[in-house]
């Protein structure tokens, strides 16, 4: 099982501000743990969103809008993809994800399981998607 784990943007992150030493310490020792545990996938920070585009779909035609966005609390500033054997372990995993924003600051993460290929279906389309991503086979 996959699971992502987003982190949350502030003001901060959509200023450009990086985290201080000790939370990139914090930060660097948590994903060396997920690394020897063997269950880290990727993990990055994103650029703030004005540096970013949203490509809005109606009606048959396609919009691009240039960042920056608004809603700070729905953008999202950085993730950890982890793949595990079970929700338990995902959430024990989570529960020592250091404070995003460091320790007396406010923060959210937020926690989705992904779709795997085997969990959609057979047809053409998803043959071609499992060719494609052959690390998934």
């Amino acid at each position: 099982m996959r699971f992502i784990i987003m982190v949350k943007a502030n003001e901060n992150t959509e200023a450009g501000v990086l985290p201080d030493e000790a939370l990139l310490s914090a930060m660097g020792a948590y994903h060396e743990e997920l690394s020897k545990a063997g269950v880290l996938l990727d993990a990055s920070g994103f650029h703030p969103s004005a540096t970013g585009w949203r490509v809005r779909y109606e009606n048959g035609r396609r919009t691009v809008t240039d960042g920056p966005f608004a809603e700070t609390k729905e953008l999202i500033a950085g993730y950890t993809l982890i793949q595990v054997r079970s929700r338990e372990e995902a959430v024990e995993w989570v529960r020592r994800f250091p404070a995003p924003m460091g320790e007396h600051e406010s923060g959210e993460i937020e926690v989705r399981r992904l779709y795997e290929l085997d969990e959609l279906g057979s047809g053409e389309a998803f043959d071609l998607f499992r060719e494609l991503l052959p690390a998934r086979r």
